[in-house]
């Protein structure tokens, strides 16, 4: 994996990808991915190193946002019950690379128009999720975030926006743990199909925690809603050209 063509660019731009995801409560996956195909990791490493990417990335995240009182346990619950079992079951799933990267893709167009106000201005009133509410979105998000290697934040939270089930900081608080808990299910269900994982992909871990930190603190403390906001916009916009051109 290290052998790969330029990889200190790769390692010097590595945490600043998990600085921004990290920021908005998210473990960064689809950026990972994107930036690992840009510097043509091999695809067999790709989708396990970027699940154990975002399990400590996220993890970092959510105990920034936990700490500073952002996290809304019920609707976590709502979102999770299914989106576990159905993570595990989307790991144990090979699809083409290609395909996969172009779906999500098109997925982030949807978000960022969200995260500009294009859809309209977020409405202050914020509604209950009903279960079964929760129990699909988690469960189509769980399945597909197995199935192409990422935790599903960067779609749960445009969600939770768009539907007006939480505000921003509360949305990403419930986002990264929901990313943590999915990529655990979708590398468990990975590693029981016969799926190893490098002791490279350590190394990537240690560096990107370094961004990880930082992200989650300034995100979680220091950072307004408005400019939130704007930064997870940025960030799907890189993630959504790496992707489609990648």
């Amino acid at each position: 994996m290290l052998q790969t063509e330029n990889i200190y660019i790769f390692l010097a731009i590595l945490p600043i990808v998990s600085f921004l995801y990290s920021s908005v409560g998210h473990g960064g996956a689809s950026g990972y991915l994107a930036l690992m195909a840009l510097f043509s990791f091999a695809p067999e490493t790709m989708k396990p190193t970027a699940l154990l990417l975002n399990l400590f990335v996220a993890g970092i995240s959510f105990y920034y946002y936990y700490k500073a009182g952002f996290f809304n346990k019920k609707l976590f619950i709502t979102f999770a019950i299914a989106s576990i079992p159905l993570a595990f079951l989307g790991g144990t799933i090979e699809v083409d690379a290609s395909i996969y990267k172009k779906i999500l893709a098109v997925l982030l167009i949807f978000a960022i128009l969200k995260m500009l106000n294009v859809f309209g201005k977020e409405n202050d009133k914020i509604k209950e999720v009903k279960l079964w509410q929760g129990l699909v979105v988690g469960g189509i998000i769980g399945f597909f975030s197995g199935l192409i290697g990422i935790g599903g934040g960067i779609i749960l939270t445009p969600v939770i926006l768009l539907l007006h089930w939480g505000k921003m900081k509360e949305a990403a608080a419930v986002s990264a743990l929901f990313i943590w808990v999915n990529s655990a299910a979708g590398l468990i269900g990975q590693i029981s199909s016969g799926v190893t994982i490098e002791k490279e992909s350590f190394l990537l871990v240690a560096i990107a925690l370094i961004g990880g930190v930082l992200g989650g603190y300034y995100g979680s403390k220091k950072i307004n809603n408005t400019k939130l906001r704007y930064i997870l916009a940025f960030v799907l916009i890189i993630a959504c050209a790496k992707l489609f051109f990648t």
